[in-house]
This record gives structure tokens, C-alpha cells and sequence, in this order.
């Protein structure tokens, strides 16, 4: 499948967007007024351990404390005392366990059996602080490259599953055993070190192990809480986590970023550099490639389908719902198959804007109704096979009972519409506002109220153009009815700068009035 990747810099945000065959797959924002902090390194002090969570809370000079989980702390075997030699509390699963049980879930020990607050830990930031959480950290450290994770404070040794070739993962696993010999920690061999020589990959081993070992020295001359490692500029982490062979094009718009790209390259894979190239034309290169455009249907409700269906994706706190629906697709005779061709093109839409919209958590997908178990079968798993392209963690459940297939999908940071919108001033983040019908009748009340509690014959009364409107059209003789009930002379002035659910009553002498 043919990839390009798009990389707008200016002075407001770095934007990274990447297509396959021409369509939007996935965009990557990062605001200059805005400093990301996933993958850095952090000595925090623990201001607060929590067992009956079993979560401490971190400082580790962020705005919020960071949270850390019992399951963030790193487990391996430590020294007789417990301690690491880095002096990070560890976990030996292999000991004793408790004779009473007493974490839960899994762990027979309560954090505070293994951090006390005031501790001091060097910590990774693996979640973006999102809403009004604060980041996710962990000690279990990772320090990507191009071709390896370095996992210091572990042992396993993994191949990235889209490897395909068997005798290739071999062959890469068994590179990674000889090298492991001399090597502490662990490895997981990414995508792009497919037929990669030995050489190249110690090479790239050695560069994290020493990264690492300054990361070390550095933690230990400074005090918590304080930065101690930044992860690569945005531009060099795209290339270096998507820049592989499968990509045919890289586009940057900015010399500045063009030349940073080009000098990481060229140090780290030259074979790559002529993919690259600085785009100079009038037009701007996200609208030249239809970025802008399939941006802003990003951010809408529904996605119309080729076929004439459509899908909803509404996004709340706790969870996403998708909900595929036939809309104009009728298809041609029989309706099974209808249903059946409308759920398996939703289903690479559905796809496509969970990863273009980066929605984790807890994703419902409502799909049409299907009667066949053959067609359920069909449509679960070309999802599955869908979902194997995308590099976010998911784990997918079976149609159930209800015809809904449940999932879980890793956030590390927030949505794109959590980053490009924020909660409607107007509707509160209902998605709704009141009819124009309940506001007139609510100010009708309001009326009555303001006449009861001064007695004024007189009111002047200020509303949204539209609510006006509809009083001197639609309702305009019980407007009639409500002067003359209560003996009053109502004037109306329109404000279409007010908002349609106001509206302001004046007493004669110009005092507004604010009821009870």
C-alpha cells in the first residue's frame, strides 16, 4: 500500500499527517505553545501513596501530580535488600508471596509495601495529561530507536508481528540473544528492522545504552522533581517511528524542519533520503493533498459512506459509541446482503477514524443488524485484519448478544477533537440547545414573574433576533393576549448578539430587572 507523509511547520503548530493511497489515515498535532511530555524522563517524589487504589500520586514539576499504578512499577529481581541498583523499588515475583493475600487484582503486596511518599523515583511519562487528569508514569523505561526498543529494566526480547516472514523474526530474535549476552535490560525489535545487519543493530544498542546510562548520571545529580530526559523534537519522532521503507514520500513544508529532517536521516538511515523533499508551491500543502478538508469532517458526527450509509461516532468520557446505519443505501434485492455490504465497507471507515481521530478507551460499534451468524462472522473479521494496521494496543470482543462488538484501545494522548475544540459556550457540552418554542414560553413566564414582583406597566423586553421573530409571527396573538391578561405595555427590541436562550426585561425608567 503506497504511503506518503505530510509534515506543515509554522510558528503556530507542527502538523504531520499520513495517507495511504491518497486517504487521510492519521494526523499528529503539536501546538509550539504547548510542551508534550510523553516519553520524557522524570525524577518525581511521591507526594501521596493511596493502597486502597493501590496508585500513588507523583511531582514531578508538572502543573498536576502525575499518577503511578502498583502495575507502572518495574518488576525484576532485585538485590537481598529489594533495592535495584539505581535504588527503584522493585517487585520479585519469583519470592514468597504473603501468606494473606493483600493487593488484589493480581498482587499479593500493597504499594506502600513498596514506595512511601516522599520517596524519590525516576519515572516516565507514558500517558499525556488529558481533561483534568494528570499524567500517567511508570518505571518501567523505554527508550526507543529506529530499528530496537531498549527496555533497561527487563528481560524479554520481542519481534514486532508485522514481521511476517517466520524465518526473519528468527533471525532477529537470535541476533538479539547473542547481543543480550553482554547487554543488560531488554529488547523489542520494531517493523523497520526487517533485514537489518548485525552490525546496524548493535550499532543502534549501543547508542540507547549509553543514552540511557546518561539519563542515569543526570537523574542522580539533580533533585525531584525535575526533568531529566526530553524525547526527540516531533519532527525526528515522526521519522523515526514512521518513516520506514513502505513509505514512498516525505513532504515538509518548512526549510527549517526540511533541513532537521534531513540532517537526522542521513545519520541514521541514508538509504531514505532521497524519499524526501521541500514542498515550496502557492498552495498550501495540506490543502494541496486534501488534509484541511478531511480534517474538518474529522471533527463532524457523521461520516457519509460510498454507498449512501453513514456512520455516527459520538465520544464522552467514559466511552466512544459508533453506530453504522444503511441512510440511503438500499442496495439491489436481497436485504441480507445489503446489510452485509453496507457493515463491511463501514467497517474500513470505522477503522480510519479511530485511528485519524485517535479515540481510546472503551469503543462500542453498533453495526447494522445481521440475522446470518456467516455474516457476522464475515464482518468481524475483516475488523480484526483492519485492526492489525494500527499501531495503538487493542484488544476486540465478539458480537454480542446485542449485535455490538465492544473494544479497547490505548490512549497515550488526547483525541483530536479534544485538542482542536473545546465545550460549547452555548449548549454546555450537551450538543443541544433550547428550541426557540421553550425560550419564547419561558420568557412569556418570565414576563408574568417581572409583572408580579414590581407591578410595572411598563417592560421593555430584549431577546435574540429569532426569539422575536417567532413572538411577533408564530405567537404573536398570545403575545396580544399576554399584554392584555396583565394590562401591560410590552415593547421588543432584537439583539442578535445575545444568546438565543436569553433574554433581558427593563423596568420604564430603564432599570433591568433580575427575577427571583
Amino acid at each position: 500500500m503506497e504511503k506518503e507523509i505530510l509534515i506543515s511547520d509554522d510558528e503556530y503548530e507542527t502538523r504531520c499527517a499520513v495517507l495511504e493511497e491518497g486517504i487521510l489515515n492519521e494526523i499528529h498535532i503539536e501546538r509550539k505553545a504547548v510542551k508534550p511530555v510523553l516519553g520524557n524522563l522524570y525524577k518525581g517524589r511521591v507526594e501521596n501513596v493511596l493502597p486502597g487504589m493501590q496508585v500513588a500520586f507523583v511531582d514531578i514539576g508538572l502543573e498536576r501530580h502525575a499518577f503511578l499504578h502498583i502495575s507502572d512499577l518495574k518488576y525484576n529481581n532485585g538485590d537481598e535488600n529489594g533495592k535495584s541498583d539505581d535504588e527503584l523499588p522493585t517487585l520479585d515475583m519469583q519470592s514468597t508471596t504473603p501468606t494473606k493475600p493483600r493487593g488484589g487484582r493480581g498482587f499479593p503486596f500493597l504499594i506502600t509495601d513498596l514506595i512511601t511518599k516522599n520517596q524519590e523515583l525516576l519515572v516516565q511519562v507514558g500517558k499525556e495529561p488529558i481533561g483534568s487528569k494528570g499524567a500517567r508514569v511508570t518505571t518501567n523505561i523505554t527508550l526507543p530507536g529506529r530499528y530496537v526498543v531498549y527496555l533497561p529494566n527487563s528481560t524479554t526480547i520481542g519481534v514486532s508481528r508485522r514481521i511476517e516472514s517466520a524465518t526473519e523474526r528468527d533471525r532477529l530474535r537470535d541476533m538479539a540473544q547473542t547481543l543480550k549476552a553482554d547487554v543488560e535490560g531488554g529488547f523489542i525489535i520494531r517493523t523497520a528492522a526487517e533485514g537489518l545487519s548485525e552490525e546496524e543493530f548493535s550499532a543502534e544498542i549501543r547508542y540507547l545504552i549509553n543514552q540511557w546510562k546518561q539519563a542515569r548520571e543526570r537523574a542522580k545529580r539533580k533533585s525531584a522533581p525535575s526533568l531529566v530526559s526530553r524525547d526527540v523534537s516531533f519532527t525526528n519522532r515522526i521519522v523515526r517511528d514512521m518513516f520506514t521503507k513502505e513509505v514512498k514520500s516525505l513532504l515538509i513544508d518548512s526549510q527549517s524542519s526540511y533541513q532537521e529532517t534531513i540532517d537526522y536521516v542521513t545519520s541514521v538511515m541514508p538509504s531514505l533520503k532521497d524519499r524526501i523533499s521541500l514542498y515550496n508551491e502557492d498552495t498550501t500543502l495540506f490543502e494541496a493533498y486534501g488534509v484541511e478538508k478531511e480534517l474538518k469532517k474529522a471533527l463532524s458526527e457523521k461520516i457519509w459512506l460510498k454507498c449512501g450509509g453513514h456512520i455516527i461516532i459520538q465520544q464522552t468520557e467514559a466511552m466512544v459509541s459508533i453506530d453504522v446505519n444503511t441512510g440511503r443505501f438500499v442496495g439491489q434485492s436481497d436485504p441480507d446482503d445489503t446489510i452485509l455490504s453496507a457493515n463491511l465497507e463501514a467497517v474500513e471507515e470505522v477503522v480510519r477514524q479511530i485511528q485519524l481521530r485517535d479515540l481510546g478507551g472503551i469503543i462500542v460499534v453498533d453495526f447494522i443488524d445481521m440475522d446470518e451468524h456467516s455474516h457476522r462472522k464475515q464482518v468481524f473479521k475483516l475488523l480484526q485484519e483492519a485492526l492489525r494496521k494500527d499501531k495503538a494496543r487493542t484488544n476486540i470482543l465478539h458480537f454480542s448478544d446485542l449485535g455490538l462488538v465492544e473494544m479497547t484501545r490505548q490512549r497515550t494522548r488526547p483525541s483530536l477533537s479534544t485538542l482542536l475544540t473545546e465545550q460549547c459556550p452555548y449548549c454546555d457540552g450537551h450538543g443541544t440547545i433550547l428550541s426557540i418554542e421553550t425560550v419564547a414560553i419561558g420568557l412569556f413566564r418570565a414576563i408574568k414573574v417581572a409583572h408580579l414582583q414590581t407591578r410595572q406597566s411598563k417592560l421593555r423586553i430584549i431577546a435574540n433576533d429569532h426569539i422575536i421573530s417567532h413572538l411577533n409571527s408564530q405567537m404573536s396573538a398570545k403575545f396580544r393576549e399576554l399584554k392584555k391578561s396583565l394590562k401591560l405595555e410590552l415593547s421588543l427590541e432584537p439583539d442578535a448578539d445575545l444568546h438565543l436562550e436569553d433574554y433581558r426585561i427593563f423596568a420604564a425608567n430603564g432599570e433591568e430587572l433580575f427575577l427571583n
